[in-house]
């Protein structure tokens, strides 16, 4: 089970994500209580393992501009969380070893989403950030053959359930695991990923298609 702790504001939390066990941290560049200055970034992902997948989040931003924030701050891969049209997120696939787009559970435009050719697809809530949970019914109607990232209003009380009911590839937190916006609490982030890997199908090791891939060798 793939495991992302998003808004990171600190290095002392992204080092914490590591140590219990995330597989990705991420970085909101968007307006946020949680956004960061690209060189801030920059100088956490220095002290990041390499084999860390590390995340800028935007929104609805210059498809150079994230080509740039990205490489400036020696991030892995970008997550468009906006409105961003498949050719934008075409044109920052090109560029970019990894792509995360999100979508609104329920989405109509999830039924086009190979025209995006993102890596992995991210189902959220309609208000990315406010950890309110969506009505996890509308992932059923998720793309088959896609990398499935949840989020939206998760948090160690309901991740479980969450996996139970949509059987994602990987989850995604952020507010879900703070003690207040923009600082992580570590018992909620041990929590969190100890009820996440716990949760995973029992058949998830037998399948190539649901575990983690190594983003540092697929292109």
């Amino acid at each position: 089970m793939f495991v992302k702790i998003c808004g990171i504001t600190s290095e002392e939390d992204a080092l914490l994500a590591v140590a219990m066990g995330a597989d990705a941290v991420g970085f909101v560049f968007a307006p946020s209580a949680r956004q960061l200055a690209p060189a801030r970034a920059a100088d956490i992902v220095k002290r990041l393992p390499p084999e860390i997948m590390t995340v800028g989040v935007f929104r609805d931003d210059a498809p150079q501009r994230v080509v740039d924030v990205v490489q400036q701050a020696g991030l892995a891969a970008a997550q468009l969380h906006g409105h961003e049209s498949s050719e934008t997120t075409r044109y920052v696939r090109e560029r970019i070893r990894v792509v995360i787009k999100a979508f609104p559970g329920g989405d109509p435009e999830l039924a086009n989403v190979a025209d995006y050719q993102a890596d992995v697809v991210l189902l959220d809530s309609a208000s990315p950030g406010s950890g309110r949970v969506f009505d996890w019914s509308l992932a059923e109607g998720a793309p088959s053959g896609h990398r499935i990232l949840l989020a939206g209003g998760l948090h160690p009380g309901n991740v479980g359930e969450a996996i139970a009911r949509v059987r994602p590839w990987g989850v995604d937190v952020s507010t879900g695991v703070e003690s207040f916006p923009g600082v992580k609490d570590p018992r909620k982030v041990r929590a969190f990923i100890n009820e996440a890997r716990d949760a995973a199908p029992t058949d998830y090791e037998g399948s190539d298609d649901d575990r983690p891939f190594d983003w540092m060798m697929d292109g």
